[in-house]
C-alpha cells in the first residue's frame, strides 16, 4: 500500500517516536543494512589492534557493500553524525548512537550464543563509521 504520511500529525512531534520508527524500519529489514555475508569481515576489522589498517579496511568493507546498502549507510550516518554534532542538547554521543543503532544496522545471520561478545564489536564499527564518516565516505 502507497501510505502517505503527514508529518504535521501531533505525534511525530516526539523525537523518540521518530527514531524508533526509524529503529525499527532497519530491524524490520530482512537483511541488516550490513549485509550478513559482510557481518563476520566488520567484526574482523573492527578487531585489527593497528588503527590504520583498522581504518583502510573498515574503508573498504563500507565501498564494497551492495550500492543501496552502501548509498543508505552513506545518509543515514549523515545525518547520525549531525545527532551527535548536537550532544550537548540531546545527550546522544557517539557511544550512545552506537549502543542505539549498533545491533540494529549489523546483526550475524544465525543469533548465535556470543551475542554479548559480538555488541561490544557491533557497536564499536558504528562509532568508527561515525568517528570517520568523511574518510569513509569522501564526497
Amino acid at each position: 500500500a502507497d501510505e502517505q504520511l503527514d508529518l504535521d500529525d501531533g505525534r511525530w512531534e516526539d523525537i523518540h517516536v521518530v527514531t524508533g520508527a526509524l529503529k525499527l524500519f532497519f530491524r524490520e529489514l530482512p537483511e541488516p543494512l550490513v549485509p550478513f555475508s559482510h557481518f563476520d569481515k566488520f567484526i574482523a576489522a573492527i578487531k585489527m589492534q593497528e588503527p590504520s589498517w583498522r581504518g583502510r579496511c573498515v574503508r573498504d568493507l563500507v565501498a564494497s557493500l551492495p550500492p543501496a546498502h552502501h548509498d543508505t549507510m552513506k545518509v543515514l550516518f549523515r545525518h547520525l553524525c549531525r545527532v551527535v554534532e548536537q550532544r550537548e542538547h540531546n545527550r546522544m554521543s557517539v557511544q550512545s548512537v552506537a549502543i542505539v543503532f549498533g545491533p540494529t544496522l549489523l546483526r550475524p545471520a544465525g543469533e548465535e550464543a556470543n551475542m554479548a561478545m559480538h555488541m561490544v564489536f557491533q557497536n564499536q564499527v558504528v562509532e568508527h563509521i561515525l568517528n570517520h564518516y568523511s574518510y569513509i565516505f569522501p564526497d
